[in-house]
This record gives structure tokens, C-alpha cells and sequence, in this order.
């Protein structure tokens, strides 16, 4: 997932890469040197298509990206750009006769799906087919080997584009491409020459391969003279059909690539629109500047003259992009800041997240893991968000709650160990292996009846050494020594967990060293029976801030991962410098004047003291607001400035006191937890008036809530 960072080096070079395929239409230097324009338009500017497949699947086909929406959203995007621009280039394909070729119907379909309707189009069917047969590659087989598949196309077009010469001279490949040709009129499409570069973007967006940024000045160096002196070879020789495809093209696109995503800064959207508008309409524009050279006797100058006929081509090409992006960004601007905040909605801070990650890492013991807990959907604050931001900085090891919550992180991608720490039914055994999850035994009985279902299992067992929920009781050293002799399931760890660990009160403290103390033992007896012990966890946030030095191999932060206590009196061992995550935002969507002695809201709970000016929000207790918040027992923020909750809060609305506050419109933002100006209000201390914790009012918080990812 890249939305995180701002890649400036691709947003710039996408105009550049525009700029080169209006090159290839215009043949800048024929004028003056064949062979320079040769190497200008048939070489150098190669690099350009390959650069935007490689974009696209940069965004696209990441590890993170296996939630089929984003693969939709983009065959649904390119699809309305493709049908677009045939429209746009019908009344020139009438003039140029288009439609009065042999076998139009069939000519059509084959144009629609893979050669494209007029020359430059073919990129859009080759990028949804490339797009959709690397996605499924990267999913289904992972990136080595859909590396390996997509290359393996790309070496039958090879044979189909620049080295043709050479396959139409052995007859079993005549015959082959003979009959590809048939369905397309290039190698160069969405089977044979997209995909591999869609595989390459995803796997720089996920650092499968890491190049340092000199070491992929030096490759793209080396590999671009590679790439020169093998068109020139190819030229040479005369074999080519349409020089599109090169074997360093590969290796030359993909340090090219790897330059550009060092540079990080703010990105530019105009840029990013320009440089399609452009790719789309400078055909159009090259008819255009025809026109205008016969109508002024100029042709000389505009046409005969390539430097010029380029220049003017581009200059067109860009005003013309440059006015429709000034047009979508004002039609859309507004939409844009408001989609995802039109009523109420969550914000997480990915570098708060990041920074808390680090936190608790550095003050882990040495050898010790992060278990990140991303139960309830990460305690509220989106799993997706959450996985993928910490999965891809290193942390390796996950908790759940249910099978269903684990398969949901695989959807996203993710890597690594996923442990269910509640109950699954055996019978769904098979989709613990197929997901490659790890459930935990919760009982003797329950883990034989997963072993009856014969399926190679990964598991965890868990110790019941006092809470008395889950879990083999501490004592029964027998069962829990035969769960390392089942013959399907492997043990890969064992844990228990620490019920008062949040509390520093004498008599909890002595409870907990006693857990500890029965946990170790279970281990100690384990050992003496020559039992090679899995890996040991015990600590969750608490268990971890208060008892730090237990020596163990992950530690399972829950809430102190999202930045927040339980409780705003709860103390620790360790004091870590945790930022909080979530922000909890809404609207306001209608605000009313109310006379002295008027009521607000269900039951007549209140009753205005003052002429009173009442805001309605559009965020009730089905958004996880608790009820128990009604008539005053909660702030929210607004301005900067603490105002009161006023009135029963309902099931999807709530009214707050805006008496006191100057300039208050409706469309106005109001903090309900998190900063506004110098103020804040942290979750403990919203729980606590509620008479809960941080835990339950963070994960009750509805799906219907849209979360927004900040940087």
C-alpha cells in the first residue's frame, strides 16, 4: 500500500514519459539524422508505456492490494477512459475510412480488445489485461513465480515484435505467430507485454527486491547501453516487425523505476492528469496542427520541419491537457474534500502508528517479537489500515480474535504469522490451512477434535494458569505434553495471559507473579520431559509496560499499540513516549435556536435554561457512541473550544450546546475524540465517563464510520 507516500520522482515523470510518446508520433529528429530519430523514437523512448504499466502496478498489484474492490476500481477506470477516447476518435476515424475496411465487425472487436481503435489506444484494453493476469498471478502463486510466468510471456512476444526476423524463419513459430496474428496485430498488448511490468511495479511497491539508489543509477546505465546496442544490433540486421519489445527493456525500466521512488516529497495531481490527458489527445492534436500548417501555408515549417512539428504538437498537447485538469479539479475539488467526510468518520495517523511500533520495539527485550493484536478490527481503527502500515515496517507477527478475522488480513495480504486467540469450529479446519493460520488449543477436548479433522494445523497452546477463561489448566501437564505428539497439528508456541497486569495494587501484583511463576513451570516440566520447547508469550500491553523483564519470545500489544491506556488512572512500570492513533470526527449538519424552557431530543431530558443555539451531529451510539454519554456527561471539541453533549444521545444522531461559540456554520468540523487547537480528548477519559475503557469504546465504533489514513 502506497497512498501513504507522496511519490513526486513518478508524478513528474509521467509528463516526461507523455512527452516521449509524443515523440514516437512525431519523429522529432527525421529531419535531420535516421538513425538519431531511430534511437530518439524507437529506443530511448521504449521506457515510456513500460514506465506506466509499472506505475500502475506499483499502486496495483502490492501484496496489501488482494482486496478485489481495488482491482475493479481500476479495470471500472480504465474501461471509462478507453470508451472515451473512442468516442472522441470517431469523427477521425470516419474521415480516415475506418469504418469501411473488409470484415469490420470482427476488425472492431479485435481493435477494441487488444489493438486498439486508433494507434495509440491499444495501451488501455493491454493495461486492463495486463493488470487483471498479473494480479492473479502475484495472488495465486506470489511474486518469484508470476515474475517468472509474466517473463515467459514476454519472451513468446519478443519473438512476435523485434526479434520476428529470426521466429518466422523456423516453421513450427511461423505458424504459431501466424496465428496470433489472426487475433492481434501485435505482440505488443495485455497478454504478452503488459503483465511483466505490472509484476515488476508491485514488487518495488513491496521492496521484494531492494536496490540501493546508486547501485540503480549504475543498473539503469548499464542496462540502457545494453538496451541501444541491442536495437542497433536488431536494426541492423532488419528483423524486427514493431520495435516495442527489447530484453533490456526489462532490467532498464525496472532501475529507472527504482530511481524515481526515491524521490518523495509532495505530489503534484495536476501533473498526474496532464500527462494522461496528453497521452490521449496528442494524436488529435497532431491532426490539429496539420490543419492549422494547410490553412497558413506553413506546412514547411509545421509539418516538413519535425523539430518544430514536435514542439508545437507538445505545446498544444499540454495547454489542452493542462485546461481539461484545471476543469476536473474544479468540478471534483469539492467532492474530493468531501467524500469521505460528508457526515462523520475516523482518522488514524500512520506515523503515529509507526512511531508507537518503534516505541515498544526499542523497549523490547532482545530477541523479542511484536505481536501486533488487531482484534475488532484493530480495536476500531480499521484492519486493513492498521496491517498493512505495520506489516510492511517489519512487524511479522499478528492476533486475532476468529478465523474470519485472520482469512480478512490474507485478503489484504498479509505476511507472516497470523494466531487466532479464540475459538474456532474444528470443522472449518480446512480453512485454517488453506489461510495458513495458527489457532490456539483452548482445551484438551477441543484439540483433539481438531486433530480428528486431518488437516496439517499450526497452533498455539494456551495455559490457564488462574484467569480461568480459556485454556489447559496449568496442572495438567500430561494433556498438554500430548499435544506435541498429535500427528497433525504442530505446536509452534505456547502462552497464557495476565489478568490484573494493569494494576500495581500489592495483592494484584502478587497474582500475577504467581501466573508467572505457574506459566514457567508449565514449561520447566515440559523441558524435563525432553520437549523442545515452541515460543513463549505471555505479555499483553499491560503485561508488557509492567512487567518488562520476562524473558519471552513476542510480546502481544493490544491498546498501548494505538497510543492509548485503558483508563486515564491506569500507571506503568515503563513509560513510553505512545502518541494516540485515532480521531473521531463529525459535522455539523443543521444547527437550531431554542427558546428558554424548550426541550432537545427523546424523553424531554433537556430542558434549555437560556435562548440556545443546539447542533445536531450525524454520529449516534449505532457509530459507537455510548449512550451513557447523554445530558452533559461528555465534551466534544469544536473551534478549539469545549462544548457540552446535550439531550439523549440517539441511535444516529446527537445535539450539542453552541450558545458560547462565535462563527459556528453548519458544515462545521467537531472533534469528538482527538486534538482540535490546543485542546484534547483522549479516549481513557471518554470511557471513563462513560464508565468503560478505551478497549470497548474503540472497538464498538461501527463499520459504517469511514476511516481516512493521514500521514
Amino acid at each position: 500500500m502506497n497512498d501513504s507516500k507522496s511519490y513526486r520522482g513518478i508524478d513528474y515523470f509521467r509528463l516526461i514519459a507523455a512527452f516521449l510518446i509524443i515523440a514516437i508520433h512525431t519523429s522529432p529528429l527525421s529531419t535531420y539524422s535516421e538513425t538519431g530519430d531511430f534511437i530518439l523514437t524507437r529506443i530511448i523512448s521504449r521506457v515510456a508505456v513500460p514506465f506506466f504499466l509499472m506505475t500502475s502496478g506499483f499502486f496495483l498489484i502490492s501484496q496489501y492490494s488482494y482486496n478485489e474492490e481495488k482491482l475493479k476500481f481500476f479495470i471500472k477506470k480504465i474501461a471509462l477512459i478507453y470508451s472515451v477516447s473512442i468516442l472522441i476518435y470517431i469523427p477521425l476515424n470516419i474521415y480516415n475510412g475506418y469504418f469501411k475496411m473488409d470484415n469490420l465487425l470482427p476488425g472492431i472487436l479485435k481493435d477494441i480488445f487488444f489493438d486498439g481503435t486508433i494507434y495509440h489506444l491499444w495501451y488501455l484494453p493491454a493495461a486492463i489485461l495486463g493488470a487483471v493476469i498479473a494480479w492473479f498471478a502475484v495472488k495465486r502463486c506470489g511474486f518469484k513465480k508470476a515474475l517468472l510466468i509474466t517473463s515467459i510471456l514476454y519472451a513468446v512476444g519478443l519473438f512476435g515484435d523485434s526479434y520476428y526476423g529470426i521466429a518466422e524463419k523456423i516453421p513450427f513459430l511461423n505458424g504459431l505467430y501466424s496465428c496470433l496474428f489472426e487475433v492481434s496485430d501485435y505482440t505488443r498488448n495485455g497478454i504478452f507485454f503488459a503483465p511483466v511490468f505490472f509484476v515488476l511495479g508491485g514488487m518495488i511497491a513491496d521492496k521484494q527486491v531492494r536496490v540501493s539508489f546508486k547501485c540503480s543509477l549504475i543498473g539503469c546505465a548499464v542496462s540502457f547501453l545494453l538496451m541501444l546496442g541491442e536495437g542497433m544490433l536488431l536494426h541492423g540486421l532488419n528483423v524486427q516487425r514493431h520495435d516495442s519489445m527489447y530484453i533490456f527493456l526489462l532490467p532498464c525500466i525496472f532501475f529507472l523505476f527504482n530511481i524515481l521512488t526515491f524521490s518523495i516529497g509532495k505530489s503534484n495531481v495536476y501533473l498526474r492528469t496532464s500527462a494522461l490527458v496528453i497521452y490521449i489527445i496528442h494524436p488529435m492534436m497532431i491532426v490539429v496542427v496539420r490543419m492549422i500548417a494547410k490553412f497558413t501555408h506553413t506546412q514547411g515549417l509545421l509539418v516538413d520541419n519535425s523539430v518544430v512539428h514536435f514542439i508545437f504538437v507538445s505545446i498544444l498537447s499540454l495547454g489542452f491537457g493542462i485546461c481539461v485538469t484545471v476543469l476536473i479539479a474544479k468540478t471534483h475539488r469539492n467532492k474530493e474534500n468531501t467524500c469521505k467526510t460528508d457526515r462523520a468518520w475516523i482518522e488514524i495517523s500512520l506515523d503515529n502508528l509507526k512511531h508507537n511500533v518503534k516505541e515498544l520495539q526499542n523497549a523490547m527485550p532482545k530477541g523479542c517479537e511484536m505481536m501486533a493484536v488487531l482484534k475488532a478490527e484493530g480495536y476500531g481503527h480499521g484492519a486493513y489500515e492498521v496491517s498493512t502500515c505495520v506489516n510492511k515496517i517489519g512487524v511479522r507477527a499478528f492476533a486475532v480474535a476468529t478465523i474470519d478475522e485472520g482469512i480478512e488480513l490474507r485478503s489484504y495480504g498479509i505476511r507472516g504469522e497470523i494466531l487466532i486467540l479464540g475459538y474456532t469450529d474444528p470443522l472449518r479446519a480446512k480453512e485454517l490451512y488453506k489461510y495458513d493460520l495458527i489457532q490456539t488449543l483452548v482445551d484438551y477436548d477441543y484439540a483433539l477434535l481438531l486433530e480428528e479433522q486431518k488437516y496439517k494445523l499450526k497452533a498455539h497452546i494456551k495455559i490457564d494458569t488462574g484467569m480461568h477463561r480459556l485454556g489447559f489448566d496449568y496442572a495438567d501437564i500430561k494433556s498438554i505434553a500430548e499435544m506435541f505428539s498429535l500427528r497433525h497439528i504442530k505446536i509452534f508456541g505456547i502462552y497464557t495471559h495476565l489478568c490484573v497486569s494493569d494494576s500495581l495494587l500489592p495483592e494484584d501484583v502478587d497474582f500475577t507473579r504467581l501466573q508467572i511463576t505457574r506459566f514457567y513451570s508449565v514449561i520447566n516440566n515440559l523441558k524435563k520431559q525432553g520437549i523442545e520447547i515452541p515460543k513463549i508469550h505471555m505479555q499483553s500491553s499491560a503485561g508488557f509496560l509492567n512487567y518488562p523483564e520476562l524473558k519471552c519470545n513476542y510480546i502481544r500489544p493490544g491498546i498501548a499499540l494505538y497510543g492509548v491506556t485503558s483508563s486515564p488512572n491506569d500507571s506503568a512500570k515503563i513509560k513510553l513516549n505512545l502518541l494516540p492513533v485515532l480521531s473521531l470526527r463529525a459535522r455539523i449538519i443543521h444547527i437550531n435556536s431554542v427558546h428558554t424552557d424548550e426541550s432537545v431530543g427523546y424523553g424531554m431530558a433537556y430542558i434549555a435554561q437560556r435562548e440556545s443555539k443546539i447542533g445536531i451531529l450525524p454520529i449516534g451510539y449505532a457509530d459507537g457512541i455510548p449512550r451513557s454519554l447523554s445530558c452533559g456527561k461528555a465534551e466534544v471539541l469544536i473551534h478549539g473550544q469545549r462544548v457540552p453533549i446535550i439531550g439523549r444521545i440517539c441511535m444516529d444522531q446527537l445535539a450539542i450546546d453552541l450558545t458560547d461559540i462565535a462563527d459556528v456554520a453548519v458544515g462545521d468540523v467537531v472533534t469528538i475524540i482527538g486534538k482540535d487547537g490546543n485542546d484534547e480528548l483522549i479516549s481513557a477519559d471518554v470511557a471513563d465517563h462513560a464508565g468503560s475503557i478505551s478497549n470497548e469504546l474503540l472497538s464498538r465504533m461501527g463499520r459504517r464510520l469511514k476511516i481516512i489514513a493521514t500521514v
